[in-house]
């Protein structure tokens, strides 16, 4: 029978998942953390997987939850975690498994993309800005807050509050665009900083990977050169995967 491949990108705020049979991807879904329970009647009909590859940086309570929707089928669960090389991808963090696996997948999907340096960029309820050299290396990264959790934040702790959403503008006139906005500039200035690093490093432009909820939004105040892929941490749970298809981890 052909290979069956359940990944699943268990996040901070939502969890995705998508089959891979191979050659194509056949299923994608996604739910949020509060409401895992409705994955049991998602995956009601599935036939059962021959490999089952999770990124989990929700804890410990989503771990467990988790696994007892995994225990349906007779497949042990590998658990990604960042190790100093995988699929031509070498890990220069001082301690390669503090990288949160999400990270490390979305690295590993760049690389197979790109074969050349990037910056990875994942815009979920934190900000990552990853950077890879041209030889497949992780230099490093930052985090910042996401949109909504900068918007909120700044909400939240201040005098400022506004129950308006707001709208990107280059002169904003209102409290809720200025703070839109200002979250927007600030998320897109942090990417180009270190865009300008990497580039001085590898000596040419780095192709920015996109990915994440304020993708989109991202996209259009970005002066760089941009790859918006979606679902871009289970591209690389299917590479890693696929890598040593045999040996749980």
């Amino acid at each position: 029978m052909d290979p069956l491949f359940l990944l699943v990108d268990s996040g901070n705020t939502n969890i995705k998942w998508a089959l891979h049979d191979g050659l194509s991807w056949l299923h994608r879904g996604a739910v949020a953390q509060e409401g895992i329970t409705s994955l049991a009647q998602e995956w009601q009909n599935l036939r059962e997987p021959s490999c089952i590859m999770v990124s989990d940086v929700a804890g410990a309570e989503a771990k467990a939850e988790l696994s007892m929707l995994f225990s349906r089928w007779n497949v042990e669960p590998r658990w990604a975690t960042a190790v100093a090389y995988q699929c031509g991808v070498r890990n220069y963090y001082a301690n390669p498994a503090q990288l949160g696996s999400d990270r490390w997948a979305a690295l590993i999907a760049a690389w197979q993309m790109e074969r050349q340096g990037c910056l990875v960029v994942d815009t979920g309820t934190a900000m990552t800005v990853d950077a890879l050299s041209d030889t497949g290396e992780f230099l490093g990264g930052i985090i910042t807050p996401g949109f909504d959790l900068m918007r909120k934040t700044l909400i939240g702790n201040t005098s400022l509050g506004n129950e308006d959403e707001g709208k990107f503008c280059d002169y904003p006139d209102s409290t809720a665009d200025a703070i839109y906005s200002g979250t927007a500039h600030a998320m897109a200035g942090a990417v180009e900083r270190v865009a300008t690093l990497l580039a001085n490093t590898l000596g040419h432009p780095p192709v920015c990977i996109l990915s994440g909820g304020a993708a989109q939004l991202l996209q259009s105040q970005l002066g760089v050169m941009v790859k918006v892929v979606e679902n871009l941490v289970l591209e690389g749970l299917f590479a890693i995967a696929q890598e040593n298809p045999e040996t749980p981890q």
